[in-house]
C-alpha cells in the first residue's frame, strides 16, 4: 500500500481492509513506517521505532491490524524503553507490559514505535531536552502542544490514523487542539492505571488517544476501558459501545458557553472568532447555547495553588522512586530546570497541605456536578490562544519556583484541568480554524460523570455536519512522502 493511499483511511477503516483481505497488517505496518521516515525530520514525533511483534487476527475487532504508536510515559511494553521523555530514565527498560498494553495487543494494534513526551509529561509543550522540540506539523514554528505532543503530531502529520496519549491537565486535549485532531478524556476510573499504579497524580491523570476520526477514538475506547483486578474504583460501564454512540443523533442540548477562562486570561480574537462560529453550528442544529458563568465553586488562586501542591508532590515521590531505579543523582545533570523545580516544591508540601489539596478535589468536583444539572454540556475554547511558538512556554517560565510554574500551566491552558480535577469526561472537536492563518482551534466540550456516551453522540454529528478530516496540515505524509 503506498502512503498516499494509506493516509486515506482511518483505523476502523484501514482494519475493515485488513478484514477483506485486501491488505495485510504487514503491508500497513511498512507503510506506518515509510509514513513516518517521510515526516519525522521535519516534525520530531516519534522517539524510536521497532518490529511489531503481535500478529493480530484479521476482523477479530474493530482495530485488528492497524499501525500504532504509544506514548513515552503511561504505558509500559516488555521489551522497550520508557523513558519519560527525562535523562533521569534514559535507557529504561519495560520489564513487563502494563495492563493498558495488554488491551492494546488484545485490541490488535500493531505497536511499532513511542511518541516524544516533555520531561516527566510535566508541560503542556513538548520540548524534552533529551529527544529534543516536537513540533507542530500546521506550523513548525509552533509548540505541538504537550504532554502528548508527540502523538498529536504524529496523527495530524498522518503516520498512524490514531495514537497512545495521556492527559493530567489537558495533555490529550491540547495537543489535540494544537494539531486539528479529536481527543477525549474519559472519566476518572474509565481505564485503569494498573498494575502499578492505582491512581496517577492523585487521579487527576487518565489514560486516553487522540485521533482524526471521532469514530477510532470510540473504537480504542471501547478496548481499553474497564477495570483491572485491585482498581480502588472503576466508572460504571456503559450501556453499549461507543463505537455505537458515534451515529446516534444527541437530541437537542442545553449548552453552557463560557468564552472567558475562570483564572483571568482573555480567550484571543481568533478563539472567540473560534467559538461563536461553533455556537452558530451548534444552534443550527438544533441545540440551545447560552452564556454562562459555571465554574469549580472555588476562588482560582485557591484552586491553582492546590493542584500545584498536588502535582509537585506527586512528581517528587516519582523521581525519588525514579532516582533509587537508576542509581542517578537528581539534579541539573539528570532534569530540566521545570521539573527540578517542581521537584524541590513538591518535597515542602506538608502532608496536611495534601490532603487539604485533596478536599479542594472533592468540592470542585460537586460544583462542577452542580452545573450539570442545569445543562447537558458545558463548551469552552480549548485553549485561549493559537499554538504558542516553540521555546515561548519555557521562557516566560524561567527563574519560577514550582509552584508558580503550576500557575503559569493554569494561566496558559485555563479551561481544561478543572475537569481533571472533578474527573469528568471532557472532548476537544476540531470543528473550526483560523480563518486568518489556518491554524486549528480545538472546542472543548464537558459532561457529567460517565458521559461518554454522549460525547461521543455530539462528536459524531458535528463530524457529519461540519467534517474536517479533509483538512491537512503542512507536513503530511501523503505530499511529503511524494519529495522523496
Amino acid at each position: 500500500m503506498k502512503i498516499a493511499e494509506y493516509v486515506r483511511f482511518d483505523a476502523v477503516g484501514l482494519a475493515e481492509l485488513v478484514a477483506a483481505g485486501e491488505v495485510t497488517p504487514a503491508e500497513l505496518e511498512t507503510a506506518a513506517r515509510e509514513a513516518a521516515q517521510a515526516v519525522n525530520p521535519r516534525i520530531n514525533a516519534v522517539v524510536e521505532t521497532w518490529p511489531a511483534e503481535d500478529a493480530p487476527v484479521p476482523g477479530s475487532t474493530p482495530l485488528a491490524g492497524v499501525p500504532f504508536l504509544i506514548k513515552d510515559i503511561g504505558v509500559s511494553m516488555a521489551g522497550q524503553r520508557m523513558e519519560l521523555g527525562s535523562r533521569l530514565a534514559a535507557g529504561h527498560i519495560a520489564a513487563a507490559d502494563s495492563a493498558l498494553m495488554r488491551r492494546f495487543r488484545d485490541a490488535g494494534l500493531v505497536t511499532f514505535g513511542r511518541t516524544t513526551a516533555p520531561e516527566m509529561a510535566y508541560s503542556i509543550t513538548t520540548e524534552p531536552v533529551l529527544h529534543g522540540a516536537t513540533r507542530n506539523p500546521w506550523d513548525t514554528s509552533r509548540s505541538a502542544g504537550g504532554s502528548s505532543g508527540g502523538a498529536g503530531a504524529a496523527v495530524a502529520a498522518g503516520v498512524v490514523p490514531l495514537a497512545h496519549a495521556t492527559d493530567a491537565a489537558g495533555s490529550l486535549r491540547i495537543p489535540a487542539a494544537c494539531n486539528g485532531l479529536f481527543g477525549l478524556k474519559p472519566t476518572r476510573g474509565r481505564v485503569s492505571m494498573g498494575p502499578d499504579a492505582d491512581e496517577v497524580f492523585s487521579g487527576l491523570a487518565v489514560q486516553g488517544s487522540v485521533s482524526r476520526t471521532v469514530r477510532d477514538s470510540a473504537a480504542l475506547l471501547d478496548r481499553m476501558r474497564g477495570p483491572e483486578p485491585g482498581d480502588p474504583y472503576s466508572a460504571p460501564q456503559p450501556p453499549r459501545p461507543y463505537l455505537d454512540e458515534v451515529a446516534r443523533d444527541p437530541g437537542p442540548l442545553r449548552i453552557g458557553v463560557l468564552s472567558q477562562a475562570w483564572g483571568g486570561r482573555r480567550t484571543s480574537p481568533p478563539v472567540a472568532d473560534a467559538l461563536s462560529r461553533t455556537v452558530g453550528l451548534l444552534e443550527s442544529l438544533g441545540h440551545r447555547a447560552e452564556e454562562t458563568t459555571a465554574g469549580p465553586g472555588v476562588h482560582w488562586e485557591e484552586f491553582v495553588l492546590a493542584t500545584a501542591r498536588l502535582f509537585t508532590a506527586n512528581l517528587a515521590a516519582s523521581v525519588d522512586e525514579l532516582a533509587a531505579a537508576t542509581g542517578r543523582p537528581v539534579d541539573a545533570s539528570t532534569l530540566e530546570p521545570e521539573t527540578l523545580a517542581g521537584y524541590h516544591s513538591g518535597q515542602r508540601v506538608t502532608a496536611t497541605e495534601f490532603v487539604a489539596a485533596l478536599a479542594l478535589r472533592n468540592r470542585v468536583a460537586r460544583s462542577l456536578a452542580r452545573h450539570f444539572e442545569e445543562y447537558d454540556v458545558l463548551l469552552t475554547p480549548t485553549l485561549p490562544e493559537l499554538p504558542m511558538p516553540l521555546g515561548a512556554y519555557g521562557e516566560e517560565s524561567r527563574g519560577l519556583d514550582g509552584l508558580a510554574r503550576i500557575a503559569h500551566l493554569n494561566d496558559r491552558s485555563p479551561f481544561t484541568l478543572a475537569f481533571n480535577v472533578a474527573g469528568t469526561p471532557a472532548m476537544t472537536v476540531p470543528v473550526t480554524a483560523d480563518s486568518a492563518t489556518g491554524l486549528p482551534t480545538g472546542m472543548q466540550f464537558a459532561v457529567a460523570h460517565a458521559r461518554e456516551d454522549l460525547l461521543f453522540r455530539l462528536a459524531g454529528q458535528l463530524e457529519r455536519t461540519h467534517p474536517w478530516s479533509s483538512r491537512t496540515p503542512t507536513i503530511w505524509a501523503g505530499t511529503v512522502s511524494q519529495d522523496h
